[in-house]
């Protein structure tokens, strides 16, 4: 399916996923908000299955995750960790600080949970995150002489071919594309981190690398020429992107743990069951990063509404851009709402499934 829509041209690919629904998450948080929002409160168990129920057709089936990996890291086996691919503005400082509230002081890196910021440094580079920079010997040797039980990865491709090989569990988390592009600009641009752009169709005009950021991200494709091949319409172009599509799905199903940025309110129990984490509180509670340098007092510090509370928080880009200017980011955007729609289909099987191994 997923495969099948990604040879489409954007546009057709924003219709279909809008009016079939061809995942059935858009019309769950549809209904899920409306339920929520009535409510004044997030929906127990029992209410959520009674709007999405464990479907017969299931992209989590067969299971494609390690869990012979799970169960080393939840029996503290020398040597494990949780390698996070931390898609920027959706959810890794709330992933960072879970980590830090469930491991030991000294199993976690002082620099948002990238462990490879101190072994740039010891080369005189000051960066991190970028984990498709080491070799897999190299990644698994220094975690296990730092004695680090998480890392991540944030400005790299995830090394399909390569860091599936490494001693540990795979956990991301997604969000919706649009709000994960506007809060990026929100956060740097208007929040003076670094970008000094503050018009918004200027600086998306600028922001190549970030077209279909999570499907290059999973699939590990080359940036390099690969806009065309977004656009274009000849039957090479669309296999060509068939096949980005179907390995950066596949990479995504062999993660341990997929949470959904707009649903962490409901993530509580796949964290327990797969991480074997306890201490779940910053699922709900609103973290973010260098805070400090541009507080926000808007009466989110808590998330009390679910999804609800989630889109309380964000910008809406209906509202904030242009029609012009959310078309251009919508269509460069395209493959991204794809995979973000199964991504979401696969959190939400592992919830409401109870024949899935944790």
């Amino acid at each position: 399916m997923a495969t099948n829509l990604a040879k489409l041209p954007p546009d057709k690919v924003l219709s279909e996923l809008q009016i079939r629904d061809p995942f059935g998450t858009r019309t769950f948080e549809t209904t899920l908000l409306q339920k929520e929002t009535d409510k004044g409160a997030v929906l127990t168990m029992e209410e959520i299955l009674e709007i999405f129920p464990c479907p017969a057709d299931r992209i989590t089936l067969p299971d494609q995750r390690d869990h012979s990996k799970g169960r080393a890291f939840q029996s503290h086996q020398e040597g494990t960790f949780l390698f996070f691919q931390h898609l920027r503005k959706a959810g890794g400082t709330h992933f960072c600080t879970l980590a830090k509230e469930n491991l030991p002081k000294s199993a976690v890196a002082d620099y948002y949970c990238m462990s490879d910021w101190e072994w740039f440094r010891q080369v005189g580079k000051k960066m991190a995150g970028y984990l498709h920079h080491w070799s897999y010997s190299e990644i698994a040797t220094r975690m296990k002489q730092a004695g680090h039980r998480i890392t991540g990865n944030e400005w790299d491709n995830f090394d399909r071919l390569h860091h599936f090989d490494l001693p540990c569990m795979f956990a991301t988390s997604f969000r919706r594309p649009m709000d994960r592009a506007l809060s990026q600009f929100r956060f740097e641009c208007l929040e003076d981190r670094g970008c000094k752009i503050k018009e918004v169709g200027k600086w998306w005009k600028q922001a190549k690398h970030l077209y279909n950021v999570y499907t290059v991200t999973f699939a590990d494709v080359s940036r390099s020429g690969i806009l065309p091949i977004f656009e274009g319409t000849s039957r090479k172009q669309q296999q060509v992107r068939a096949q980005i599509m179907g390995d950066a799905l596949d990479t995504v199903a062999k993660f341990h743990l997929v949470l959904s940025m707009e649903w962490l309110a409901y993530a509580s129990s796949q964290v327990k069951s797969i991480l074997g984490f306890e201490n779940t509180s910053a699922l709900t509670r609103r973290v973010r990063p260098h805070i400090n340098q541009h507080k926000r007092n808007d009466g989110q510090a808590e998330n009390k509404l679910g999804a609800a509370g989630i889109s309380k928080a964000s910008w809406t880009p209906e509202e904030y851009l242009t029609p012009e200017q959310y078309k251009d980011f919508a269509e460069h955007l395209a493959l991204d709402e794809i995979l973000t729609d199964a991504a979401r289909r696969i959190f939400l099987e592992r919830l409401v499934c109870n024949d899935l191994e944790s």
